[in-house]
């Protein structure tokens, strides 16, 4: 009697379950190969697209009329500095909201030593993002040599070697490097080949913040495809831009170079944030050198009259070759010790300590805030022309090299919340630089190509149910520089395999992302 009461009670389950979990009807599906758009609806079952096409008379747990609105691929972001962030919302709220649905984190060399033990950790806490990280060039030479200013013995670099090989393993999607950053800017040529190579016997990616985007960009370049060609790695060149005053313009060369090694057989591709302000320590505005071994050396060096003066002598010669006339140019976006700086630049900070305004009087301030421990600045160092070429060249992804924000804290650069719908909003909509299709090829299969996410990126039957539903005409990026912590408006529904994240524009409590690991190639 049991056993009939259950056969029973599964025939009629079969004849009332839903043919999918989700199904949007009539969307204008832009699929994310730069194809024209086509109106379809889009069924989603167990986390992956089932079906598409006319698919009338099918039912499902939730219907969403779709009335004309856009239907696109998630999102990717392939350059982002997440860490510490996703720990404490790992929903990833500004993300979902500007319309990501996957993020590659451990960009410009910093990534977690033991990615091994972070994935695991990430697999625990309910991420709203799909993520992959890279392993990071400054992580690994910090464990081994920490930040000491010297070349790499080769037993030195076997170990670095073997930490690369180990995050590899563990499934960093590549290796990345910070080439102005410290300790890798202390790094030659020979060590970054030596560990591409390491990441190379797993393939993957070689992403680089380069060693200079501005007088020396080409010999940077240059610098980057050797390392990837030595390590048999696709290369992406991180937030590529030209970031000196004096060259604003100049992209056409740096962008030429790119394509004649692509001509030459060199997978090499750019990311690109849509902004012509870059965000990053304010460490970079001293010599290299005089960062070395950590903040207490910093202010042994300080103290030191004579190294001091030798400190502000190279600050104001590199001011000068960026073609800046003082520092107002450099905002700061991040200063726990005085929170009334944050969202001032160096000119009006340097008039609050009551000091006239000259550049020797704005170096002091600088150093009086490197002294306190640094701060996160935002830097007006590109020119708007730069920006549109280098969005128009056909191998360019979208990536905001931002972080996952807690709103309300601190004044950070704006593209951490708006990158993508500034895309679609200003580039697409109002200046028309890009078509709907090519903005979203940018953000959606470009990348997952580059970084080998087989089953993203494109709208196809079995694919992962990362999704977007939007109004082309509505979507648009509310931060700025003044007023950052506003979130993106006009995504409507963000799926992420499958599972509703954001729903009629609102964030939901679902936890639909995972961490990616690096495929076998």
């Amino acid at each position: 009697m049991r056993l009939r009461s259950t056969f029973a009670f599964l025939f009629a389950w079969s004849l009332t379950a839903a043919d999918f979990d989700v199904l949007m009807r009539g969307a204008r599906v832009v699929d994310g190969s730069g194809n024209p758009w086509y109106i379809a609806d889009v069924g989603v079952k167990d986390g992956r697209i089932a079906a598409i096409g006319r698919l009338a008379g099918k039912t499902a747990d939730r219907e969403i009329a779709a009335a004309g609105r856009v239907l696109s691929p998630g999102f990717i972001d392939v350059h982002t500095h997440i860490e510490g962030g996703i720990e404490k919302i790992p929903r990833g709220d500004n993300y979902l909201l500007d319309g990501v649905t996957t993020v590659v984190t451990g960009n410009c060399g910093g990534s977690y030593a033991d990615l091994g033990s972070w994935f695991a950790r990430m697999d625990q806490v309910g991420l709203g993002l799909n993520v992959a990280s890279l392993i990071g060039h400054n992580t690994v030479r910090s464990e081994v040599m920490g930040t000491s200013f010297k070349k790499a013995t080769p037993e030195e670099i076997k170990k670095m070697q073997e930490l690369v090989e180990k995050g590899m393993r563990d499934g960093a999607v590549g290796f990345s490097t910070g080439l102005i950053y410290i300790p890798g800017t202390y790094s030659d040529t020979q060590e970054v080949v030596a560990l591409s190579q390491a990441a190379g016997k797993s393939g993957g990616v070689y992403a680089s913040h380069m060693r200079d985007e501005g007088p020396l960009v080409m010999e940077a370049i240059e610098e980057a495809i050797k390392a990837g060609r030595a390590g048999g790695l696709r290369v992406q060149l991180s937030h590529f831009k030209i970031d000196n005053r004096r060259l604003w313009g100049k992209s056409d060369q740096s962008i030429a170079l790119v394509e004649k090694y692509r001509n030459e057989g060199v997978d090499v591709v750019v990311d690109q944030y849509p902004y012509d302000r870059s965000s990053t320590n304010l460490g970079i505005t001293l010599p290299s050198w005089a960062l070395a071994d950590g903040n207490a050396a910093i202010v042994e060096r300080l103290n030191s009259p004579e190294t001091r003066a030798r400190i502000v002598a190279e600050m104001k010669d590199m001011l000068s070759k960026k073609g800046q006339p003082d520092y107002s140019y450099a905002a700061v976006a991040g200063f726990r010790q005085e929170p009334a700086y944050e969202g001032k630049t160096i000119t009006e900070i340097t008039a609050m300590k009551g000091r006239a305004k000259s550049i020797d009087n704005e170096v002091e301030t600088i150093l009086d805030l490197m002294a306190a421990g640094g701060a996160q600045m935002v830097y007006h160092s590109m020119g708007e022309s730069d920006v549109d070429r280098i969005m128009k060249y056909a191998n360019t992804a979208i990536a905001s090299d931002g972080g996952v924000r807690e709103f309300g804290a601190g004044m950070p650069h704006p593209r951490s919340y708006g990158t993508n719908a500034r895309v679609l909003a200003e580039y697409v909509r109002n200046r028309k630089v890009l078509t709907l299709e090519d903005a979203v090829r940018r953000m959606t299969s470009l990348p997952a190509r580059t970084f080998n996410f087989r089953d993203r990126g494109l709208i196809r039957e079995g694919m992962a149910a990362d999704l977007l539903l939007f109004d082309p005409a509505k979507v648009a990026d509310k931060s700025t520089y003044e007023k950052p912590h506003q979130y993106t408006v006009g995504f409507d529904f963000v799926l992420v395999n499958g599972a509703v994240m954001v729903a009629d524009g609102q964030l939901t409590d679902a936890h639909g992302g995972r961490v990616l690991r690096h495929l076998p190639e």
